[in-house]
């Protein structure tokens, strides 16, 4: 089982280069799903079919499906939707405004993971491609399971001893809707679905990223940015995918120009993405949409190569013990010190590079360790922990 995540920044051709990677992994006998996670859906505008919050039939061994956030919502929400309209219609909120209300920042990545998780789970497909939102979303998608983790595991267990606490004397106060056990309950399975899924996605065995560029400095600055956020967050890119390139047939001088700047470009990608498959993809003649185009495209993307089983993804990630001491690598390419923070709090490790934050539950053998040194070398951050301190002998 794969899922392959296809992004890049708006405008790319990311759509019409997932199709692609998902026809062309249907024609070798995979049984693949293209899921689009983008709100903004254009995955059946590219395919010219119908496609629903359900996945549908689009050609031999290809289901696709936009994910509908309404859809889901009934689906996933349940009580705590009931909970949260009881707790407006008390306030005198109704209707339309508070239907509003009800999709919060966040939820449109939430559902998808949930799709994700239960396709892949499902044992029907082989192969996943997720047609992802921009680049920026798709990183609050990525990191959606780390964030919500930290507060279900630290937050949410206290808010329910809490409020079986304080609820016999709420509602002797007040008329207001106290929440019962069951909306717990409820948040409890979304929390085990994301779980599920965090489990999927960073096992580089099973998901990886692939990037699409064109060669344009600010696309490229922004993938270098992206390859970056997704190492933080332990997902290996296994691809880039350089599309819209100009093709050797187009001579006139008018491009002349224009050509020399793409090839500066193009060896900046090489250059950046040395240690990655990177596959180039011409600029056609018309526009790529429906079956035939699309098939056109996977053919020339991938030619003999293997969509799925020629691509493959490593952690960021690496631990390892010398010498009494505990050495943990995360490769960060790109990142300057100034964008870089490493402290401590308590039982966790913070890594901040630019905006972007993630939190490490040290286990065990390394509670008990002190941080000596924390590194940045060769686009690798190597934080070391000191020997375990000894234990008093009574």
């Amino acid at each position: 089982m794969r899922i392959v995540l296809v992004t890049g920044k708006g405008g790319v051709g990311k759509t019409t280069v997932a199709a692609a990677t998902a026809l062309a992994a249907a024609d070798r006998g995979y049984r693949t799903l293209i899921s689009s996670t983008d709100p903004a859906h254009s995955l059946a505008d590219v395919l010219e079919k119908g496609l629903g919050d359900e996945p549908e039939t689009i050609t031999t061994n290809l289901d696709g499906q936009q994910i509908d956030t309404q859809a889901q919502l009934d689906r996933h929400w349940g009580s705590i939707r009931d909970q949260i309209m009881s707790v407006f219609d008390w306030g005198g909120v109704t209707g339309i405004e508070a239907e509003e209300f009800l999709v919060f920042p966040g939820m449109d990545e939430l559902f998808a993971l949930l799709e994700v998780n239960r396709h892949a789970r499902s044992g029907e497909y082989d192969l996943v491609v997720v047609d992802c939102a921009p680049t920026a979303e798709t990183l609050r998608l990525l990191s959606l399971p780390e964030v919500l983790s930290w507060y279900f595991e630290r937050v949410m267990p206290a808010e329910r001893r809490l409020m079986r606490a304080a609820r016999p004397f709420l509602t002797r106060l007040t008329d207001l809707p106290v929440p019962e056990d069951n909306v717990f309950q409820a948040a409890q399975s979304v929390f085990e679905g994301v779980e599920a899924v965090k489990q999927l996605l960073a096992d580089p065995s099973v998901t990886s990223a692939r990037l699409v560029v064109n060669p344009e400095k600010m696309v490229i600055d922004e993938a270098r940015r992206t390859f970056t956020y997704l190492g933080l967050f332990g997902y290996g890119v296994d691809g880039v995918v350089v599309n819209r390139v100009l093709p050797d047939l187009v001579s006139d001088p008018y491009f002349d120009r224009w050509r020399a700047i793409q090839k500066g470009h193009l060896d900046t990608i090489d250059s950046a993405f040395a240690d990655i498959p990177r596959l180039r993809l011409r600029l056609f003649d018309d526009e790529m949409v429906g079956l035939d185009s699309l098939h056109r495209m996977a053919e020339e993307l991938y030619g003999e190569l293997d969509p799925v089983g020629s691509f493959k993804a490593h952690s960021p990630f690496e631990v390892k013990e010398k010498k009494g001491e505990v050495l943990m690598e995360m490769k960060v390419p790109f990142v300057a010190k100034g964008d870089l923070d490493v402290f401590r709090v308590g039982q966790e490790l913070y890594i901040q590079v630019g905006s972007y934050r993630r939190s490490f539950v040290l286990p065990d053998s390394l509670r008990r360790r002190q941080v000596t040194r924390a590194q940045l070398e060769g686009g690798a951050l190597r934080v070391t922990f000191g020997a375990e301190p000894k234990r008093n002998r009574r």
